[in-house]
């Protein structure tokens, strides 16, 4: 049977026993509900994809409490995702990072150029802050099936992953069943930006944000 639990003390210091013993935990966040585990564990991170039945070369995000932990693990935000992620985070908005050569994270993606890249998020929920202030920054995916529907509730969770996830943390029901927004860099693209997902935070209201940047002497456009 499935190890479900509240957000409570000992369930927070479960997860984090969990977590660095290489197990996976569900956690809720503002979008939809997650499956984590230790973003430098390779052997938990093939959890993660097994688990789910997630095609290898779809990558994982690395959600965290705040951003002042980048520098930590070798990652940096390029213009003008540095702007936006001042605008927009916490909150449904998962910004493309640049990985150092000495990133910890197993989880870096590399292209065909040789760039280094990780999906990052902040989530705009107090209890996946608190759980994620106890446990650290975390690589994470939708927690169902591969192709199904996301998870909104800790039970639709249960149901998609059952017995492959040592605990699922309830924190009651998200406000839908779409995930963040995705976006990426790109100085040849127009406002300089790529969306590769539009989730919950529109593509129009990011493109905007940029323009805002620029007009009012930000980082974005410099």
């Amino acid at each position: 049977m499935a190890d479900v639990r509240s957000a409570d003390e000992q369930t927070l210091a479960d997860a984090r026993r969990i977590i660095a013993d290489g197990g996976l935990v569900v956690i809720p966040t503002d979008t939809v509900y997650g499956i984590a585990c230790d973003p430098c564990n390779a052997a938990a991170i093939a959890r993660i994809y097994a688990a789910k039945h997630r095609p290898a070369d779809k990558a994982l995000q690395v959600i965290m409490p705040d951003l002042s932990v980048l520098p930590k693990l070798g990652l940096a935000l390029p213009t003008p995702l540095d702007a936006l992620a001042r605008r927009f985070l916490p909150g449904a908005f998962s910004p493309i990072a640049v990985a150092d050569d000495d990133s910890p994270l197993l989880t870096v993606r590399v292209d065909d150029s040789g760039a280094r890249t990780q999906g990052i998020r902040v989530p705009d929920s107090e209890v996946t802050l608190r759980v994620l202030r106890a446990i650290g920054p975390v690589a994470a995916s939708s927690a169902n099936r591969s192709g199904n529907e996301s998870a909104q509730t800790v039970d639709e969770a249960v149901a998609a992953l059952g017995d492959s996830v040592d605990l699922y943390i309830d924190g009651g029901p998200t406000v839908s069943h779409t995930a963040s927004t995705v976006v990426a860099a790109d100085p040849d693209a127009p406002d300089g930006i790529v969306i590769l997902r539009e989730g919950r935070l529109e593509a129009d209201a990011v493109r905007r944000a940029v323009r805002e940047e620029a007009r009012h002497g930000g980082t974005a456009g410099q």
